[in-house]
C-alpha cells in the first residue's frame, strides 16, 4: 500500500524559508514520478515542482529560482526547499506519485504572511 506523509509547512513571514517533507512508503521515491502541487483556495491546483525517475526536475515559472525539489534515496523522501517565500505562496501543498497509478498525500499547510 503506498502512502505518501507530508510535513514542514507552517506560518513563516514573507522572505522566509520552510522545507517540506514527503516520506513515502509502498514506493520508492527514485524509481517513480514525484511532484507536489498546491491549492489556494478558490483557485485551481498548480504543479509547484516535480522530479521524474533520472533525476530531471521541473519548477513553474511562477516559483522558479526560489523553490527547490529534491529527494534522498536513504530516507525515501522527497523535499521541496522553499526561500524567499511570497504572501501568495500561501496554499495547501501536497506530495504526488505516479507509479502504476496516481497516489496523493494529505497535504501541509503553507501560509505566508506580509
Amino acid at each position: 500500500q503506498v502512502q505518501l506523509v507530508e510535513s514542514g509547512g507552517g506560518l513563516v513571514q514573507a522572505g522566509g524559508s520552510l522545507r517540506l517533507s514527503c516520506a513515502a512508503s509502498g514506493i520508492i521515491v527514485s524509481r517513480v514520478y514525484m511532484a507536489w502541487y498546491r491549492q489556494a483556495p478558490e483557485k485551481a491546483r498548480e504543479r509547484v515542482a516535480s522530479i521524474n525517475i533520472s533525476g530531471t526536475t521541473f519548477t513553474s515559472d511562477s516559483v522558479k529560482d526560489r523553490f527547490t525539489i529534491s529527494r534522498d534515496r536513504a530516507k525515501n523522501t522527497v523535499y521541496l526547499q522553499m526561500n524567499n517565500l511570497k504572501p501568495e505562496d500561501t496554499a495547501k501543498y501536497s506530495c504526488f506519485a505516479q507509479s502504476g497509478g496516481n497516489y496523493w498525500g494529505r497535504g501541509t499547510q503553507v501560509t505566508v504572511s506580509s
